[in-house]
């Protein structure tokens, strides 16, 4: 089952797994279809066009492939969805719960993506 967005689908621990190791800079965006989440969704869909080094994807956060985020040292003690992730390099660099307004966003791209 995947989101109703335009971004890329994660599917699976595996493909989240792959996509990581091939690709220098990731968000993930692992929510579900509710008010705190598509915000956010919308606004990773329009920074696609402006970050073209980082590659955008979601997640189903109540897939248990979702795990792998849900239960990373970076999200320990998140209450809110969505969780934000952000890889570099393979490895998670930044994570966020809840609502992020787009300058939170783009913040954290710039700081740890550059643009």
């Amino acid at each position: 089952m995947t989101l109703q967005t335009n971004l890329n689908h994660i599917e699976s621990a595996a493909q989240l797994s792959q996509v990581i190791a091939n690709e220098e800079n990731v968000m993930v965006c692992c929510g579900r279809m509710g008010p705190m989440c598509i915000p956010v969704y919308a606004e990773m869909e329009e920074l696609e066009s402006e970050y073209k080094n980082v590659k955008f994807y979601d997640m189903l956060f109540d897939s248990p492939e979702a795990g792998i985020i849900r239960n990373a040292p970076m999200c320990r003690g998140f209450m809110g969805l969505p969780f934000n992730v952000y890889y570099k390099n393979g490895e998670m660099v930044k994570a966020t719960s809840s609502i992020q307004s787009r300058d939170k966003i783009i913040a954290i791209l710039d700081d740890k993506f550059g643009k």
